[in-house]
C-alpha cells in the first residue's frame, strides 16, 4: 500500500531576525546618519531556526517569553521581515496575532471586515456573503455598528477569531490571543479547531496553557532564547520545557546553554512612596530555589523582597498582589493580614522578607506588585510601592474555569433507584 506523501505548508530556513540595542537615543541618530558605528548590542530575536510545518498538521510552538515565538509568527505571516533566511508558504494564510493587528480602531466592526476580507483578497461580493458567518460567531450584537476602539479585549477577539476562520483559510495562525475571550468562547475556538483538523486544514499556535498544546498539537517546537531546542510529540516538547523552567534541561554536545529568565525590572512600573523604607531588591524562586519568572502551575514558589530602613518605623506591613494583564487584582496578601510580623524594625535595619505558596492561577501572564506600608498613629503611610514590577508566566497543563484552580478531588458513585428511593448501587460481582 502506497503511503500519501505529506506536502510542506510553511518551510522555514535558517531563519534569523536581529535587533541593535542601543544604549541611548542619540546613538540609533548617530548610527542612521554614519556619523558613530558600532555603539549597540546586536539581539537575535531568532537565530538560524529551521522549521517544516506539514499540511493538515496542527503544530505548537512554545518556549519562555523572549523565546521568539511571537516573532516566529509575525515572520511567517508576513508582519515582519527577517534579517536573514527564508520562509516559504503554501496556502492562504489567516493569521490572529496580537490584539490590533489588522483592524482600523476608529472603523467599525463591519467595516473591519470588508477592511480583512479586502486585504487577504476577496471582492465585495465574497465578504458579504461570508458575513452572516462571522457576525455569528462573534456574537457581539450592536457593537458590531460602534468603533472597535470602544470594544473591551473580550469582544475584540471574538471578532478578530470570527473573521479568521470564516474567511476559508488553508492556513491558520493563532497567537495567544484565545486567553483573552471567555472559558465558553474559548472551546467555541477549539470546537472549530477540531473542526479545521478534520477539513484537513493546517494550525500553528503559540500557547502557554500547555493542557490545550498536550490535546491538540500533532508535534510541537521548543524555543529558548532565540535557538531551537527541539522538536517532537507534544509530551516530549513539553517535558523538555519543563526542564528548562528549573534550569535542568540537558543541552546537546555543540549548542549553547539554556539561560533561565531572571526577574526584569518592568520600564513602566508606577512607582511611589516616602521612602522611610525602601525596597532595594526583589526575585522570585521556584520550589527548588532556582531564580525564575516562570512558575508550573501546581508547585511552591517564593517571592523574595529585601528592604532597607532608613528611619525606626513600629509596625511596617510588607505585601505583595498579582494582577492578570488586563489590570485585574487576583490576588495578595501582607504580613498583617497573615500575622506573621508585628515588631517595631530600627533606622538603618534590612530585613528579607519571603513569602511562600503555591501556584494556583491558571496558565497565562500576570503581573507582580509590591509594597512596604504602615500606620503612624491612625495615619496609614506609604513608604515605597512597586506597581507592576514584575511579570509572572505561570505554565499549566491543566486550566479549569476562571482565575484560580480550586484543586478539587472527584469522586463518583453508582447509584440505582428502589421504591422512590435512591440507595447506592454495588455491582455484584
Amino acid at each position: 500500500m502506497e503511503t500519501k506523501e505529506r506536502k510542506p505548508a510553511i518551510q522555514v530556513k535558517n531563519l534569523k531576525k536581529v535587533y541593535k540595542l542601543y544604549n541611548k537615543p542619540s546613538d540609533r541618530f548617530k548610527e542612521a546618519f554614519g556619523l558613530a558605528k558600532g555603539k549597540f548590542k546586536e539581539h537575535y530575536a531568532l537565530n538560524g531556526i529551521n522549521l517544516e510545518i506539514f499540511q493538515g498538521e496542527t503544530v505548537g510552538i512554545i518556549g519562555t517569553n523572549g523565546s521568539g515565538k511571537s516573532t516566529i509568527l509575525k515572520i511567517i505571516t508576513g508582519v515582519l521581515n527577517p534579517t536573514e533566511g527564508e520562509v516559504e508558504v503554501s496556502g492562504r494564510i489567516s493569521a490572529l496575532l496580537e490584539l490590533g493587528a489588522g483592524f482600523n480602531m476608529e472603523y467599525n466592526g463591519i467595516e473591519n471586515v470588508y477592511l480583512n476580507g479586502t486585504m487577504m483578497g476577496f471582492s465585495e461580493k465574497e465578504i458579504e456573503k461570508k458575513l452572516p458567518d462571522i457576525l455569528q460567531f462573534a456574537d457581539i450584537g450592536d457593537y458590531v455598528y460602534q468603533p472597535v476602539k470602544t470594544y473591551s479585549s473580550g469582544m475584540f477577539v471574538r471578532l478578530a477569531f470570527a473573521v479568521a476562520i470564516n474567511i476559508e483559510p488553508e492556513i491558520l495562525i493563532v497567537d495567544e490571543a484565545l486567553s483573552v475571550g471567555d472559558v465558553f468562547f474559548q472551546a467555541k475556538c477549539y470546537r472549530k479547531f477540531e473542526e479545521f483538523k478534520k477539513l484537513g486544514k493546517t494550525i500553528v499556535f503559540v500557547s502557554h496553557d500547555l493542557s490545550s498544546i498536550s490535546k491538540y498539537c500533532d508535534r510541537v517546537y521548543l524555543l529558548n532564547q532565540g535557538n531551537l531546542l527541539g522538536e517532537g510529540s507534544a509530551k516530549e516538547m513539553i517535558d523538555a520545557y519543563k526542564q528548562v523552567l528549573v534550569g535542568q534541561y540537558e543541552v546537546p554536545e555543540g549548542e549553547e546553554t539554556v539561560h533561565v529568565p531572571q526577574a526584569a525590572l518592568n520600564p513602566e512600573l508606577l512607582e511611589y512612596g516616602d521612602k522611610q523604607a525602601e525596597i532595594e531588591e526583589f526575585y522570585i524562586t521556584d520550589e527548588k530555589g532556582i531564580k525564575t519568572t516562570a512558575v508550573i502551575k501546581g508547585t511552591m514558589f517564593n517571592i523574595h523582597v529585601k528592604v532597607r530602613f532608613n528611619n525606626r518605623i513600629v509596625a511596617p506591613i510588607f505585601a505583595f498582589s498579582i494582577k492578570n494583564i488586563r489590570g485585574t487584582e487576583i490576588t495578595g496578601t501582607n504580613t498583617m493580614v497573615e500575622k506573621a510580623f508585628l515588631e517595631p524594625v530600627e533606622k538603618d535595619s534590612v530585613k528579607e522578607v519571603t513569602f511562600t505558596q503555591k501556584m494556583s492561577l491558571q496558565g497565562g501572564e500576570y503581573l507582580l506588585s509590591l509594597g512596604v506600608t504602615g500606620y503612624a498613629g491612625e495615619e496609614f503611610q506609604v513608604y515605597h510601592r512597586l506597581y507592576d514590577v514584575v511579570n509572572i508566566t505561570v505554565v499549566s497543563d491543566k486550566d479549569t474555569v476562571g482565575y484560580y484552580d480550586m484543586d478539587s478531588t472527584i469522586e463518583i458513585k453508582d447509584v440505582k433507584a428502589q421504591n422512590g428511593r435512591v440507595i447506592p448501587y454495588r455491582q455484584e460481582a
